[in-house]
């Protein structure tokens, strides 16, 4: 799958430093804490078609779809993303990549061995390289190449262009061993990530200068270390092609050229049908096409039965075919151009289809998570208590169903931000946040004040109408000052009168209320005679409404009323109401207003009538329907409890979408309203995320073998700039704490594998608490393969064996350039 909805730059591993600021939580019990002798669950196993060498063959072509070209092939640039890593992969040596459990395994092709030898006074690490490693060059891959790469990513020499040096800060020296095939590396304190280290391994030719690192390895690399070497870049293609590595020194890659093709995701479909490519990552419809396909091959001519005309009844037909054969030539003209159309939608679908027959959809869970963020830098997620309450009106387990089930893959909620199912570090540490209960969410939001009623409620501490005059602007600014005057020599006698004024406010706020439950009361009768049916479907589509809508402008829309209002010798007067509270504020102020002057006329039978005020929005004269999200939105000091959920919209963003409006769905349960913002995939990190507008949104994490060097930086305490901003690089959430940011720095530095993961998950925990992040659910991978091709497809955790990809059975015709479609 496409990366929309995973931070640029962190596909492959997090290594920035991230200071973000708020307060200390003081976090509970953490009676979910999982204890460390629970065995922990397994992960999906990956899905390639694992093929012996000897099976496959010898040559031929793949080409693989990326989302675009590299911006760079240095990794340890801001802007490396998922191609990088994709084609650095194949070309530089990664000592220690992880296998397919998500742990770093040493990789016998580039070590012999690597280890601590000394603990004290200092860590030693001595690397014993493969005497056969060299580069493209020819020369021995070696200390000088170490030294260089620390010096470079080590953060002393700000002409180094580069976005993470988590470790290599800690080294304090490096220096040839025994011999030039060892590598002594000696830390000023212990880490114990070390294994995170020099991978990838760039030659010192390209890491020995600002110039040649920050320029020179951007558009190419001369010098590598892989199964294959780079041939060329196309910016007109959009390709980068490699091919076999004459130089290399394990196994023989089976593939002469590998080609990695720019395909953006809306085009994988066309690009799989017409042979441009023979894998890419899809998307959930894709990989239902080809799964139809697969299924419709033995269909014997029959018309498919989905795609283009597929849902068109036989009583639509024959009206079609009608319609194009009638008297009215005008009708038939416009009839007769649908049908073509429509007929050349379906061969050309038809045709897609059995192209598709040649692929398979091979599936597994990427090493990556999609998150609930909760930006806690402002507004009422900056109280922990309604982050806890967001989080606790979740449903995950829905969540992981909605995203998951339909895949045929186990939809199991994820239950830690720091390892992945399946990792030896994995703990289920979702209890220190507690489970989903509606009652306890609500508890916590009227803890911090936000109740029933509250948006209707002046500002404490506020005369009604002075601030909002203030905020509004002056009304007569002539007479400003008089009226200030005024007041200033009125408000030592006026104290007995302002006194008044509360008293009969006081029982005017008790009439109201006695008069809303009186009508609340009514209302229930009623819902009950009309059957629960068609109340639950009523309060379905207001929900919708509410949230799609936003906003509604009265009397633009000509359409007849579906009410005349109760009260005559009224106008209905066009207004920008908003939709969650116009019905709502309207019905409550005549219910006042009724017990106030004792009407029960007119005023009580329109508040009665089905769907609220009238004329409260379009079409004009319309009594206004109650939505369900007014009837029980919290509020307080007059502002209604309402928060800002960005999503991306483009083609490849449709699960985050289906899942934001669940999560919407659930929030409005509570009495929290949302309001959706879809925004271009390209802007949505820089603009709003990063930026921090926005209150809710959904993004990804990669996994990582090292949580305590990548995870820090995520979850890492903010800190305040000189400017009076937020430092931030990857803590999009705004929210951390000193205790977390201990616990990682402790883990950091054991050099005890199961200490630190003790560590790491007592982190996790506190995490969960802080309800900065809520981690939802490992993100589905899912890979359309040439059903010829063997040893690539879904990967899950482990890195791909570049040099075992190929066709089997010696089907090296069957690549894409001699397919015929």
């Amino acid at each position: 799958m496409s990366h929309v909805g995973v931070p640029r730059g962190t596909v492959r591993k997090r290594r920035t430093l991230a200071l973000l600021t708020t307060g200390v939580l003081t976090i509970p019990v953490l009676a979910g804490c999982s204890s460390g002798d629970e065995e922990a669950p397994r992960g999906v196993a990956q899905d390639i078609a694992p093929t012996a060498r000897q099976a496959v063959a010898d040559g031929s072509t793949v080409n693989w779809a990326i989302d675009a070209l590299p911006a760079t092939f240095n990794a340890f640039q801001a802007d490396a993303d998922s191609a990088t890593t994709r084609v650095t992969e194949a070309l530089l040596p990664t000592l220690f990549p992880m296998d397919k459990a998500g742990q770093p395994r040493l990789n016998p092709d580039y070590l012999e061995s690597a280890k601590v030898i000394e603990r004290e006074p200092k860590q030693v690490v001595l690397y014993k390289l493969n005497q056969q490693a060299v580069w493209s060059d020819g020369r021995e891959i070696g200390a000088p190449d170490f030294v260089a790469q620390w010096r470079a990513l080590r953060g002393k020499d700000s002409a180094f262009w580069t976005a993470r040096n988590s470790g290599y800060e800690r080294i304090e020296k490096i220096e040839r061993g025994a011999d030039d095939l060892q590598v002594r590396v000696t830390f000023s304190k212990p880490y114990g990530d070390w294994r995170s280290l020099f991978s990838p391994l760039y030659p010192k030719e390209i890491t020995g200068s600002p110039e040649t690192f920050n320029d020179g390895a951007r558009t190419t690399l001369k010098n590598t270390a892989g199964p294959f070497v780079l041939r060329g870049v196309s910016k007109a293609d959009g390709t980068v092609t490699l091919a076999r590595n004459p130089r290399w020194w394990g196994d023989k890659a089976k593939l002469d050229t590998l080609v990695f093709r720019a395909v953006a995701p809306k085009d994988r479909t066309k690009a799989l049908t017409d042979g441009t490519v023979d894998v890419a990552d899809v998307d959930p419809s894709t990989a239902d096409r080809i799964t139809l396909a697969r299924r419709d091959r033995g269909g014997n001519g029959q018309p498919l039965t989905h795609g283009p005309g597929a849902d068109v009844s036989p009583a639509a037909a024959l009206y079609s075919y009608a319609v194009a054969h009638g008297s009215d030539e005008k009708a038939a003209e416009a009839e007769q151009a649908a049908r073509a159309k429509n007929r050349k939608a379906v061969l050309a679908y038809a045709a897609e289809q059995k192209a598709l027959r040649d692929f398979a959809v091979r599936k597994s869970l990427e090493p990556a998570y999609t998150q609930l963020a909760l930006n806690g830098e402002s507004g009422p997620l900056a109280d922990d208590r309604v982050r806890r309450a967001v989080a606790r009106a979740l449903d995950r387990e829905e969540l992981a169903r909605t995203v998951l089930g339909p895949l045929g893959l186990p939809a199991k909620p994820l239950g830690s931000h720091l390892a992945l199912a399946g990792q030896p570090g994995y703990a289920d540490g979702s209890g220190a946040l507690g489970e989903q209960n509606e009652k306890e969410a609500r508890a916590l939001l009227a803890d911090a004040g936000w109740t029933r009623g509250g948006a209707l409620q002046q500002p404490k501490d506020t005369k009604a109408g002075s601030e909002a005059e203030k905020k509004g602007g002056k009304e007569g600014e002539d007479g400003a000052d008089a009226d200030t005057g005024e007041e200033k020599k009125t408000t030592g006698g006026a104290e007995k009168e302002e006194n008044a004024e509360k008293k009969d406010a006081e029982k005017t706020d008790k009439d109201a209320e006695k008069a809303d439950k009186d009508a609340e009361k009514a209302d229930k009768d009623a819902e009950k005679d009309e059957g629960k049916a068609d109340k639950a479907s009523r309060d379905e589509e207001d929900s919708a409404a509410s949230r799609d809508e936003g906003l509604y402008i009265v009397g633009e829309d000509d359409k007849p009323a579906a009410h005349a209002p109760a009260a005559t010798g009224t106008s209905a007067v066009p207004a920008l109401a908003p939709a969650r509270h116009a019905a709502f504020q309207s019905a409550a102020l005549l219910r006042q207003a009724a017990a106030v002057l004792g009407e029960d006329g007119a005023v009580a039978a329109q508040d009665k009538q089905p769907g609220g005020a009238a004329g409260a929005y379009a079409p004009a004269g319309t009594p206004a329907p109650a939505p369900a999200a007014a009837k029980g939105q919290l509020g307080k000091d007059g502002k209604a409890l309402t928060l800002r959920f960005v999503l991306p919209s483009g083609p490849g963003s449709q699960s985050l979408r289906t899942v934001g409006d669940k999560i919407a769905a659930m929030l409005e349960k509570i009495g929290i309203g949302t309001e959706i913002t879809k925004v271009p995939d390209e802007s949505y990190f820089k603009d709003h995320i990063a930026s921090g507008v926005y209150d809710l949104a959904l993004y990804s994490w990669p996994a990582s073998a090292y949580p305590a060097t990548d995870g820090r930086p995520i979850y890492a305490k903010p800190e305040p700039a000189t400017d009076g901003s937020l430092l931030v690089e990857q803590n999009y959430t705004r929210v951390g704490t000193d205790h977390i940011d201990q616990l990682f720095d402790r883990a950091a530095g054991e050099l005890d594998e199961k200490a630190a993961r003790d560590l790491m998950k007592q982190a996790d925990a506190r995490i969960w608490a802080a309800a900065g992040s809520i981690p939802l659910y490992q993100r589905p991978q899912l890979v359309a393969v040439d059903k010829k091709l063997a040893n690539v497809g879904a990967f899950g955790f482990a890195a791909p064996r570049y040099q075992d990809i190929g066709f089997k059975n010696r089907q090296a015709a069957g690549s894409s350039a001699d397919r015929k479609k």
